[in-house]
């Protein structure tokens, strides 16, 4: 079966690549929200695209308010297994050499827009699912390709989708890096804010923070585990509000052994008089379990179909794995390949493209018998 897989992934390529420049033509920024287009039209026209695509494959699919949408291979409402992506994108930007709405192909490299981030992956993730159905292979369970269209600027997407439909038992979202990555460490941005004397603020930064180590040691928040390692400070910014009071923010990338309400409750303990702690705002730390049958699949498929170590890892990063139950993230960069995404000329290369849906491919098939 392994070979049939293989020689049905290289069979749809020209179907695969074509979707992806389709959907990367589209300038998929948040704008203005309008009545039918609740994150401006872009994005909307995004997801029309991504569901018209699905249609054309033969999927079922369903819009979710224009907000988010999916595409289903199987019948039912009950359980399910999810793959969660997005097809919003960020701002252009400058610098480009390649049409960044273009998806050109240049020595076998794809650049744009949403290359990699995260139009190529989703989209590489439905083809595979169409790969294994033009083969005849069915699931236990229905399985769900989903299209957000949030990502980049809150996850309201997938939050909506959680008020209208059940998380799945299991899924992945192919928006991070290659092997499967089983947590997410917590993130939070702080500030310190002076309503007091000026030197006694100024005396608390350079004794606190800007004199300590980055794992927030002089704080006594140096806080470790062996999931995720120590904390990590990091953003200094030094500021003046609305009101005339100065302040300092930093953010916060903290490992799964403690938690935002004891972090600032020690760094509020340290603040003097006249110095005022505010969480801005947090994402809680993700841990799934790594010994699961369901990750170990994931590995199995990783290193099956790349050659390369499959060691379940963690991530700084953060993912629709922050939001959506019972995921993780899984794909698509492999390892050396970073600081891509959200750059002038994001790209992929053609043979990591094909290798993604491959490893795709593995693993949902494997999936089936333990779903």
């Amino acid at each position: 079966m392994n070979e049939l897989i293989e020689a049905e992934i290289e069979k749809i390529k020209p179907k695969l690549l074509n979707a992806i420049k389709q959907m990367v033509e589209i300038e998929s920024v948040e704008s203005e929200s309008q009545e039918d287009a609740p994150y401006g039209v872009g994005p909307k026209q995004a997801l029309d695209q991504a569901l018209k695509i699905s249609k054309e494959l033969g999927f079922k699919v369903v819009n979710i308010d224009n907000k988010i949408g999916y595409a289903q291979y199987g019948e039912g409402n009950g359980p399910y297994l999810g793959i969660f992506g997005h097809v919003d994108v960020v701002p252009l930007g400058e610098g480009w050499v390649h049409d960044p709405l273009g998806g050109e192909v240049v020595e076998g490299r794809m650049f744009g827009r949403g290359v990699l981030d995260n139009k190529g992956p989703i989209m590489t993730n439905l083809l595979a699912l169409y790969a294994l159905k033009s083969l005849g292979i069915t699931f236990p369970i229905p399985i769900r390709i989903v299209f957000g269209t949030n990502e980049e600027t809150g996850f309201k997407c997938v939050k909506h989708y959680l008020s209208k439909e059940e998380p799945p038992v299991f899924g992945w979202t192919p928006d991070c890096k290659w092997p499967v990555v089983y947590g997410e460490r917590g993130r939070a941005l702080v500030k310190v804010i002076n309503t007091g004397k000026r030197e006694r603020f100024y005396k608390y930064l350079n004794d606190f923070i800007l004199s300590s180590p980055s794992n927030g040691v002089k704080l006594g928040i140096d806080y470790t585990d062996d999931d995720f390692g120590e904390m990590i400070m990091r953003g200094y910014q030094l500021g003046v509000d609305e009101k005339g009071n100065e302040f300092f923010q930093w953010t916060l990338s903290y490992p799964g052994s403690t938690s935002i309400e004891k972090i600032s409750k020690q760094i509020d303990s340290t603040c003097p008089q006249g110095v005022i702690l505010e969480v801005i705002h947090n994402w809680n730390p993700v841990l799934y379990d790594k010994n699961s049958e369901y990750v170990k699949v994931l590995q199995r498929a990783y290193e099956e179909n790349s050659g390369l170590d499959g060691t379940p890892v963690t991530t700084t990063g953060g993912t629709y794995a922050k939001i959506v139950p019972n995921i993780v993230a899984y794909g698509p960069s492999f390892p050396g390949q970073k600081e891509i995404a959200h750059l002038p000329n994001e790209w992929m290369d053609i043979k990591d493209i094909m290798k993604n849906a491959k490893i795709y491919a593995s693993a949902l098939y494997q999936l089936k018998d333990i779903l």
